[in-house]
């Protein structure tokens, strides 16, 4: 006699999934209760997916095609993360942008803060980015934006290279020290390119304690990033800028604000997967964009807990005469 036939298990839909996501709910537990109201075995077993080809991850650029399109359509046209040209503008205030000045950027994405801040503050940019693909693309946005000499994207290797080739009136570092191991190496590069009286504006993921990292939440998120993460103490980083002759000048947690905007962006993501299903490649794309929210939700799930902030900091460099931040 044959034993009991096993529930089927049942497939989520996408837009539950997403709702999942957006309102901190485990798929699998909705899963479960899918299963629990259809116990009836299907008709005909749904096929198996597609395993992936094994990937040489050391060489793999993380920003494919598709991973690149589904980031635009969440963040927006050259942008690959959260702060679209508003917060790019409201966060750059305090570096008293001019025409006249030149800007170094480190971690230049697709090139879309650099192009809003020549837009808005004339600013002249170099933006360095560790994605080839990022860069190519970023490039191609700027040239279509009539913006190629003025916010231009190099690619490079920050573990490997021996600095940068001129000097700056101002650096913006937008969440990209972080994933750097060698952090000491790479602030002495800025401070070397910095001007005097030059302002350096970052903002970074830190670890809220060293026992973080002896939680499963935060190995778990370490092994979901694109980079591998080296994130340390807000004190360690406000160290290693003092060593290298940068006076700090704001220091602040802004980890509310920006689970607002992963928030705010991805309450649209239904409507993207509605838009993605009518593409020829929508099934794909569809598959991207839910690992991209997956991405997401384990980066906001840390910042709620606490364990890792989103930390801003504003530097500037000695430059002989009174300090241009006296008044901060």
């Amino acid at each position: 006699m044959a034993g009991k036939q096993k529930k089927p298990e049942a497939a989520v839909p996408l837009k539950l999934r997403l709702k999942a996501w957006w309102e901190g709910y485990d798929t699998d537990d909705i899963k479960k209760r899918l299963q629990d109201r259809n116990p009836k075995p299907e008709a005909e077993a749904p096929k198996a997916a597609a395993k992936p080809k094994p990937v040489d991850a050391e060489n793999l650029d993380p920003w494919d095609e598709a991973t690149v399109d589904i980031a635009q359509y969440i963040w927006g046209k050259g942008f690959c993360g959260p702060g679209g040209p508003d917060y790019i503008v409201s966060l750059s205030k305090l570096l008293a942008l001019s025409p006249e000045m030149s800007m170094l950027q480190i971690g230049a994405g697709l090139g879309g803060p650099a192009r809003v801040l020549v837009d808005r503050f004339g600013v002249w940019i170099t933006g360095y980015e560790e994605s080839a693909r990022l860069v190519e693309k970023g490039n191609k946005l700027s040239k279509m934006a009539g913006m190629e000499k003025k916010a231009t994207l190099q690619q490079y290797d920050p573990e490997t290279f021996d600095g940068f080739d001129r000097k700056f009136d101002r650096v913006l570092s937008k969440e990209s020290i972080y994933t750097i191991e060698d952090k000491g190496s790479m602030i002495e590069k800025i401070e070397d390119k910095l001007k005097p009286g030059g302002l350096f504006l970052m903002t970074d993921y830190v670890i809220n304690t060293d026992s973080v990292v002896a939680k499963d939440r935060y190995k778990e998120w370490i092994v979901g990033e694109r980079q591998r993460p080296f994130p340390i103490l807000v004190s360690e980083m406000t160290d290693i800028l003092k060593k290298n002759r940068l006076q700090v000048r704001v220091s602040e947690d802004i980890s509310l604000q920006y689970v607002e905007m992963i928030n705010k962006a991805w309450a649209g993501a239904d409507e993207v997967a509605a838009k993605l299903a009518k593409r020829e490649d929508g099934t794909m794309m569809i598959q991207t964009l839910m690992r991209e929210a997956e991405f997401w939700t384990r980066r906001k799930k840390m910042l709620e807990s606490g364990d890792v902030k989103l930390w801003r900091i504003v530097a500037n460099k000695k430059s002989g005469g009174p300090s241009m931040m006296s008044d901060w």
